[in-house]
């Protein structure tokens, strides 16, 4: 399913509440109890990125959840990039169903669980996601803070007319995707206000190494297969 740019920053803004109102709301005195007068800032951003971050002058925390990251995670060709549909799936989160309502609900928790994580003093350069991040985003979905989020965005999206998926997606046949793709072929990624480009070096399991060619030569990717078009020579 295709949704338009309009649709995608209002289900931004719709998780930014869920984010505030059903995550933040009952861990904020925990949290100032760990760093007083600490505040959360939620953002819809135009990328793809999706990220949290601590600003310590502000004492705020921030996260922002890519406009293009929405889109994207309304097409069932580009699920399998996303960490997101291979955590539901792996550790059974909404009993290890993949749809784009559980995929958004998902992020929520997903960003704001690293929120915790910082507070916890357990984010470090180079381990982000570790066991104390998994932990703590079990006990969201354990706790049913989880399933509060994702009930309170699909009654949000209806509420507001906007069209928010719940049907399965299938994953994808990982090896079947591989084969597709050789050393040398010459493909495209990204979006249409962000394209890049290059040729295969190296086929992984499931990504490929892509060194940029033209305006991204010097640069070099690792691209989940999914994401990759072939480019003609």
């Amino acid at each position: 399913m295709t949704i338009s740019t309009n649709y995608a920053i209002r289900l931004g803004e719709l998780m930014c509440a869920v984010t505030q109102e059903v995550l933040w709301s009952p861990a904020q005195n925990w949290v100032r109890k760990q760093a007083p007068a600490t505040t959360l800032l939620c953002r819809v951003g135009s990328g793809q990125a999706t990220y949290h971050r601590f600003d310590p002058r502000l004492k705020q925390h921030q996260i922002t959840y890519g406009k293009r990251m929405i889109m994207s995670k309304h097409q069932p060709d580009a699920v399998a990039g996303w960490l997101s549909g291979r955590e539901i799936r792996q550790r059974k989160y909404f009993e290890g169903e993949v749809t784009t309502l559980n995929l958004l609900a998902h992020t929520c928790c997903h960003e704001f669980a690293h929120l915790l994580q910082h507070v916890a003093g357990q984010r470090y350069h180079g381990s982000v996601h570790n066991p104390h991040f998994y932990r703590i985003l079990d006990e969201l979905h354990d706790s049913g803070g989880a399933d509060a989020a994702k009930r309170h965005l699909a009654e949000q999206a209806e509420r507001a007319g906007i069209p928010l998926p719940h049907e399965p997606i299938q994953s994808t046949d990982t090896r079947q995707l591989m084969a597709k793709w050789s050393v040398g072929d010459s493909v495209g990624f990204g979006t249409s206000t962000r394209h890049m480009q290059g040729t295969i070096i190296r086929v992984n399991r499931k990504t490929c190494t892509v060194e940029g060619t033209g305006p991204c030569r010097g640069l070099r990717y690792r691209v989940p297969a999914v994401l990759l078009h072939p480019l003609a020579d």
